[in-house]
């Protein structure tokens, strides 16, 4: 059964109720992030029960020696690690002589969280009575700005209720962190330098081995019933990585005593020197004050929603999941820096490490293409472009040659970091989307510079890999590919996976049409390029044989690809038939027995249906998705979508409504059990897409935008924004009828059911 405390509600995710089994699945749901830094929303006061402490900063980690008890040639040297970075939110709070712990309270009472995705910030409140008899009521409000993306700033009040009471806030930041998933208990950082003042204090440190530096700092005041106090600390306290201040106040029974503590990172990918910048940071903030920040924050929110949000009538639940899906993409990436990307999970845990998978291109940059503008998915391109040579070492490392290009499964720096086998040398279909991403951002912008600037090296170095990796097979007279994970990552070392073959045919037809087409439209740049990559005819020609004649499995009888040559061996009972307390079978089973089933982790053939779906009838589609659907387990957060968007083009709208719930709300509800480790960024991306590609039925066709709106039944009408080619495009539909709106100078054609709908320029059209 599914977790289901989450308060339904349009903007806010709400839990009331204080469950120490909950702590550390909300920690994780009420996450906050400004795509420079983030947090999980740990207590900022003394917590002894169970807890996951986690800070993170974008672009910050450290290489984990990889702990393995054999060795192969080509294996990655390290396991990146997204680092639990130096503690700021931290505040130990005494009131009359006793520390404030929600574990040892005599009891707590009308506690109750907020995640207000609309203006962007946190808050908890609580009451509580302590040991010694005194009762409190607490209010804590805490937001990570959007406009100054390296302050932090929390507000944290207490009244007392039944009698006067002392008050000792003792906000601190330390260095002395650890991770929760290192391989060797090592600690990362290294603290260089503590620097205290009256009211504020910085602890620079130092990440081993990469050496990234980073300045934590805080500013305290403390507050009585909204005025400032102007009190400095009793006491400092300090050592080589920490730093505490003690602030003593009296307060009236009923009254209101605050801190406000101003806290963050300066970095030295930013910086030169981090302890001025954070200096500067803290000026900058305290001459807005806390009250300008906050208004600043919602503005900073209302302009990311005003193009950004889907709106659903008549079920709150769906309209709670997809706003925050869209809320934890903000937080994570905003775009403003071609260094970071997308990790899968953002700033709400260190599982899976890296901050980059193939997620990123099937999945993230058509959320950032459509809401944002072309330059921030170009941005995302232009990573990848950055990291080409690290590709081609990579495939070097494997014995491939001659410029060949294999992207890692999961890196932060263009080095493969992964550290499980099968995955860093088999599912090597992640090589494919990179280049669809260059193909379906060209679809969509129309921007086609960027493939004669950067992206056509990037095609040949991923096309020259496709080519070497397969083999000719002089059995089946036809090439295969050989040894490989497809998506689903429930079977390995499995020969002529479909979607990895197919893709591989179509890498490398169009890395030779794009030769083709800057070869006549941008003949100083194909010169350019051929000299540097070394291209000749003769190659070309290699190429196409291997596209020209790539095997794919398929049977005949059951008119479906096969997802790999010995699918059709396996013991083929549906999921429907496996017993429910076997689920899921990724926390039930061995891996032994997982490999020899049926069962799929996430879309695979159906992965190849979804990219490609022009390449295939929808009556190819009906029996592929019938029968594979049915092995599905969907214990990859990457499933739900691509099947509600699939279900919705075959008219299976319930089946596409259930599929749309599962992925809007997979940590809200965690169906996977696991969201304390954090949430499933990455997936969240394709929310959207099930909405705006599966009942908008939006795609890109002869640079026209086509829509083949549909509506669940449980849904009273939608509505979404596309930015399609600078105009704004606004799609809104009930049961009854579809209007298109244009926010735009241009009149434009769109195509709706097959129809073509001319709008006018800053017009509205009913269909």
């Amino acid at each position: 059964m599914n977790q289901d405390y989450i308060k339904p509600d349009n903007w806010s995710i709400i839990e009331e109720g204080f469950d120490v089994e909950r702590v550390k699945s909300s920690e994780s749901l009420f996450s906050i992030g400004n795509g420079a830094m983030g947090q999980r929303a740990n207590f900022e006061e003394t917590y002894s029960g169970e807890t996951f402490q986690g800070s993170y900063i974008a672009g910050i980690y450290y290489p984990d020696k990889t702990k393995v008890g054999w060795w192969k040639n080509g294996y990655p040297e390290y396991f990146a690690k997204v680092l639990n970075a130096p503690n700021w939110i931290g505040i130990d709070v005494e009131i009359n002589g006793e520390n404030l712990d929600l574990n040892t309270c005599a009891s707590v009472r009308n506690f109750r969280r907020e995640l207000n995705m609309k203006e962007g910030w946190y808050q908890r409140s609580f009451e509580a009575t302590l040991q010694n008899g005194t009762e409190i009521a607490v209010n804590v409000k805490r937001f990570l700005s959007i406009d100054l993306d390296e302050v932090g700033i929390i507000n944290y009040e207490i009244s007392p209720l039944n009698k006067d009471a002392k008050i000792v806030y003792k906000p601190y930041i330390d260095a002395g962190v650890t991770n929760e998933d290192a391989n060797w208990e090592e600690k990362f950082w290294e603290s260089l330098e503590v620097k205290k003042g009256s009211n504020e204090a910085f602890v620079t440190a130092q990440t081993f081995k990469t050496h990234f530096k980073a300045t934590t700092f805080m500013h305290n005041s403390v507050w009585a019933n909204g005025k400032n106090e102007n009190i400095s600390p009793v006491a400092i306290d300090a050592n080589n990585e920490r730093i505490q201040h003690s602030y003593e106040t009296v307060i009236g029974q009923g009254q209101t005593s605050a801190i406000q503590k101003i806290g963050g990172y300066t970095v030295s990918m930013n910086h030169a020197n981090t302890q001025v910048a954070a200096e500067n940071v803290i000026k900058s903030a305290l001459a807005k004050g806390y009250d300008v920040l906050l208004e600043d924050q919602k503005q900073a929110w209302a302009k990311i929603w005003e193009m950004s949000d889907i709106t659903i009538e008549g079920d709150v639940k769906a309209q709670q999941g997809i706003r925050f899906n869209i809320f934890q993409l903000n937080q994570t990436y905003l775009g403003k820096d071609s260094r970071l990307n997308i990790g899968p999970k953002g700033f709400t845990g260190e599982k899976y490490g890296g901050s980059t998978y193939w997620d990123t291109e099937a999945y993230c940059i058509p959320f950032y293409m459509a809401t944002k503008d072309q330059e921030v998915a170009r941005n995302l391109l232009t990573y990848r472009y950055n990291q080409l040579d690290k590709a081609i070492e990579n495939a070097g490392k494997l014995g491939f040659t001659n410029g060949a290009a294999l992207y890692p499964m999961v890196t932060m720096n263009g080095e493969e970091c992964h550290n499980e086998w099968e995955i860093t040398f088999e599912e090597i279909h992640r090589n494919g989307a990179i280049a669809f991403a260059i193909f379906n951002y060209y679809r969509f912008t129309g921007d086609y510079s960027y493939i004669p600037e950067k992206g056509l090296e990037v095609l040949i170095g991923i096309a020259r890999f496709w080519h070497q990796r397969a083999t000719f097979s002089t059995n089946k007279n036809q090439y295969v590919i050989l040894g490989v994970t497809g998506p689903n990552e429930y079977e390995n070392n499995v020969n002529n996976n479909f979607y990895t073959n197919y893709i591989a045919k179509w890498c490398i037809n169009y890395a030779a049409e794009q030769i083709q087409k800057v070869s006549l439209e941008y003949p100083s740049d194909h010169k350019r390029i051929i000299e540097k990559v070394n291209l000749s005819n003769a190659e070309l020609q290699e190429w196409k044989k291997v596209a020209d004649n790539m095997y794919f499995p398929k049977s005949e009888e059951l008119g479906v690809y096969l997802q790999q040559d010995g699918f059709l061996d396996k013991e083929l009972v549906r999921v429907a038939d496996l017993d429910r307390s076997q689920r899921p079978i990724n926390q039930k089973w061995s891996w032994d027995r997982i490999l020899r089933s049926p069962y799929i982790k996430q879309a695979d053939v159906l992965q190849c249906f979804y990219f490609f779906e022009d390449h295939f009838s929808k009556e190819q589609l009906k029996n592929n998705f019938e029968f594979y659907e049915s092995f599905t387990v969907h214990e990859s957060s990457l499933s739900p979508c691509v099947h509600s968007i699939q279900a919705a083009v075959l008219d299976k709208m319930d089946m596409a409504y259930t599929f749309y719930l599962r992925t809007s709300r997979l940590d809200l509800d965690d169906y996977n059990k696991e969201v304390e480790e954090g949430c499933h960024i990455t997936s969240m991306a394709g929310t959207w897409m099930s909405i705006v590609e599966g009942f908008g039925g939006m795609r890109v066709k002869n640079n026209t935008l086509h829509f083949a709106p549909k509506i669940p039944k449980e849904w009273q009408g939608y509505s979404f924004k596309i930015n399609f080619r600078n105009q704004i495009v606004k799609v809104t539909v009930n049961q009854t009828e579809t209007q298109i709106a244009l926010e735009g100078n241009t009149a434009i054609t769109v195509v709706v059911n097959g129809k073509e709908v001319a709008v006018a320029a800053n017009g509205l059209v009913t269909v």
